[in-house]
């Protein structure tokens, strides 16, 4: 089960960038008025981006020996840099992520119609950065594969 859901985990993380890239966008697009097009592009983002977690969560606290075993010893973990990524930073930028995506949210349907755009760019742009430098990107000590298969 665990490859699986890794494997699930690996390939949501596109949709993710997708997603936040398309939300981004039309944020930044200028317009008078906000649509039901650009709120959908927030509401897809942060929907893929909440199963993305949930995923993460399950294999943080149940499925991965990778994590079980870092968390036996929180010492050297934290002396390791992958191991310290995989217990730490990832986690704690992502779940920023997530809470920024939310705000954003709350804060679009909140804001007069002028500025909406404004909290959709700021929120957004910070989640979908903080997703971009959480990730395990090739070239880093603790990479992973960009497209994996169970």
């Amino acid at each position: 089960m665990y490859g699986w859901v890794l494997a699930l985990h690996s390939w949501i993380r596109w949709l993710v960038i997708v997603a936040g890239i398309v939300a981004v966008a039309r944020a930044f697009m200028e317009r008078s008025v906000w649509s039901p097009a650009d709120d959908r592009a927030g509401i897809v983002f942060t929907t893929i981006l909440d199963v993305q977690v949930l995923l993460g969560l399950l294999l943080y606290l149940w499925l991965s020996p990778i994590v079980a075993a870092a968390r036996h010893d929180i010492g050297a973990t934290m002396q390791s840099a992958p191991l310290r990524f995989w217990v730490v930073e990832h986690p704690i930028g992502m779940i920023a992520a997530i809470a920024l995506a939310h705000v954003g949210r709350a804060r679009i349907r909140r804001a007069a119609p002028a500025a909406k755009a404004r909290a959709a760019r700021i929120f957004f742009t910070l989640a979908l950065l903080l997703v971009l430098l959480s990730a395990p990107w090739p070239g880093l000590p603790y990479a992973r594969p960009l497209i994996r298969v169970p």
